[in-house]
């Protein structure tokens, strides 16, 4: 055994993810010491309120206080778990200046001031590591940072919001509602009572612009990532998505080209038999595609404590085993700099639905408005609609659009609503992963 003293660990958090990690470090003390070569000694927890009960996560009551920014100083490892972006920040960078490296699963602050954070841990040589701030336990970030760091990334597609897949899988499984759905993940405590950072895509783009930053080496900010959330999508959708054999996701998209880097979260249309349409309830799944490795994928639980847990102990064993053996592991990586791409300038699909006049010309008119701005459609399926005595016959009109850029799609809907034959636009959905 190691003869090097104890590594003093702090823990910024108390909560679902810091009492695990509080937990299971005291559980496992001993495997961890022999993993890290030297014991890691908890030496405070910082909470918002000293008094209450944790008895349940098995530590010392001493070690709680609420003096956060002196408990940073007398740390070689801080683990912030508090989420948000101050005081985190701030804490994070009082860590590193007092020697500290840092382990942290805050996506929100990696994605808008992530470059800062970097830049702090170079200056003070030491490690910023991050795995639980995408997909929970998976690993997924280490692979991308070290494992392919010898490969070229070409497109990162994934499902990395786990509440907003459990809401879409019940709304195609059961049959419910968005509101109900809804419902459900919050009695089951996969939502929050206020669930907006998940269903309008807040969570799942803060997620995706630090896979992009990692995957093209190219610093991309929250404020880079296109976003849609799920709220607009309907039964109605859902459906259609069924009829085509496909299933709704909230996906997010990362795709490098010669021209830039793309980055987007929104809901699409994929079909059953792509890997991630088989992804149930809550869980996350992330497809890579490199130039050497090829396809790969990552599967598995990406929210609550113990997995969480999981992804940051793993960094705090690898940031621990520097600090004993010396040197430290990879950090930012920007070399590229590539241009980052509008959402005007992706290369998508859509599934239009339409509400048509049933008479000669319509598609003629139609696929005129496709053409004028040079988008080729794959399939056209129509559906007679029944109309009451006296009233027009109508129709639905279900087209799939070839390949071509966000930009052009959307000018050729803008373009079907004002055709006289075009009684409405029903849903417009992207279509991804075939």
């Amino acid at each position: 055994m190691s003869t090097h003293r104890p590594l003093r660990v702090a823990l910024l958090g108390a909560g679902v993810v810091g009492g695990a990690v509080a937990r299971l470090l005291t559980e496992h003390a001993d495997d961890m010491a022999a993993r890290v070569g030297a014991p890691l000694e908890i030496v405070g927890i910082a909470v918002r309120r000293a008094g209450r009960d944790r008895s349940d996560l098995g530590v010392d009551p001493a070690l709680f206080t609420t003096d956060a920014d002196e408990l940073v100083t007398r740390a070689d490892v801080v683990v912030e778990v508090i989420g948000g972006i101050e005081p985190a920040r701030s804490l994070i960078l009082r860590a590193i200046e007092h020697g500290a490296s840092v382990v942290t699963a805050n996506k929100a602050l990696l994605a808008e001031d992530g470059p800062t954070l970097y830049a702090a841990a170079a200056e003070n040589g030491v490690d910023l590591y991050y795995e639980a701030a995408v997909a929970g336990a998976i690993p997924l970030l280490r692979p991308l940072r070290e494992s392919l760091a010898g490969d070229e990334v070409t497109r990162v597609l994934g499902i990395v919001n786990g509440t907003t897949n459990y809401v879409l899988d019940k709304m195609d499984t059961t049959g419910a509602g968005f509101a109900d759905a809804v419902e459900q993940a919050q009695a089951l405590g996969y939502a929050e009572a206020d669930p907006t950072a998940d269903v309008e895509g807040f969570d799942a783009a803060a997620k995706a612009a630090i896979l992009a930053s990692l995957a093209f080496h190219t610093r991309v900010s929250g404020t880079d990532v296109y976003r849609e959330g799920i709220t607009e999508v309907t039964a109605a959708d859902v459906a259609a998505a069924r009829e085509m054999d496909a299933v709704v996701k909230l996906l997010a998209i990362c795709e490098r080209s010669d021209r830039g880097v793309s980055v987007r979260v929104h809901p699409a249309m994929i079909p059953r038999t792509h890997p991630l349409a088989g992804v149930r309830e809550a869980f996350n799944a992330v497809f890579v595609e490199a130039d050497a490795a090829g396809q790969l994928m990552f599967y598995g639980k990406g929210a609550g404590g113990d997995p969480t847990a999981s992804a940051v102990l793993g960094d705090i064993v690898a940031v621990a085993r520097h600090r004993v053996g010396g040197g430290l592991g990879p950090g930012e990586s920007s070399y590229a700099d590539l241009p980052i791409l509008t959402m005007g300038d992706a290369m998508t699909r859509y599934h239009i639905s339409l509400d048509v006049e049933d008479r000669s010309g319509v598609l003629a008119q139609v696929a005129s408005a496709f053409a004028a701005h040079d988008v080729s459609i794959e399939t056209v399926r129509q559906q007679l609609v029944p109309g009451e005595a006296g009233q027009a016959a109508r129709a639905n009109l279900i087209i799939v659009t070839h390949t071509a850029t966000d930009a052009a799609l959307s000018s050729t809907v803008e373009r079907l609503r004002t055709l006289d034959v075009v009684r409405g636009v029903n849903s417009v959905m992207r279509v991804e992963g075939s």
